[in-house]
């Protein structure tokens, strides 16, 4: 990841996030995995890039990585994270990393049903937890053709008790 700090975060970028989150979970590491599933998601993708065809966007693969740890192995708080993330977004592309971050969110809901969000921060600053129809339309707004679809396909993976 060292090559990118020139900040080109195109497609090369993602492709290596992706293949570094793959290493990570190898070596047993899958909160760093899902660390390196969010760079890849902030990356900077135009519709039509051919790396999409090989690694479409990794809402699966967030998915997996959450559910499919060992129980051993550290996780965090994956709804807390989310949280903490999409409220604390910054540009580039604010709003498109913002709602991939409250799908994200989303996900590890579902999959943590009794993790807790950070409360102090949502009464704090006022933080609504967005809706699943309002991550719907972010990402429709934001987020590229077919976007909705691929999280979609992530959220059904990602029920409750599965974790």
């Amino acid at each position: 990841m060292k090559a990118h700090r020139d900040g080109d975060r195109g497609a090369d970028f993602y492709e290596q996030a992706l293949k570094c989150a793959q290493s990570l979970w190898l070596q047993g590491f899958p909160a760093q995995s899902l660390l390196q599933i969010n760079r890849a998601l902030g990356a900077d993708l135009k519709n039509g890039e051919r790396v999409l065809e090989t690694w479409p966007l990794p809402y699966r693969a967030a998915v997996w990585v959450m559910r499919e740890r060992e129980a051993d192995q550290f996780i965090g708080n994956p709804r807390r994270h989310y949280q903490h993330l999409a409220t604390r977004m910054v540009e580039p592309r604010k709003d498109q990393r913002s709602w991939r971050a409250w799908a994200c969110w989303h996900l590890a809901c579902r999959l943590f049903p009794d993790y807790q969000a950070d409360e102090k921060q949502i009464a704090e600053e006022g933080i609504v937890e967005p809706s699943r129809e309002a991550i719907v339309e972010g990402l429709r707004t934001y987020g590229l053709p077919g976007e909705v679809s691929l999280w979609e396909e992530a959220e059904t993976l990602a029920s409750p008790g599965k974790a």
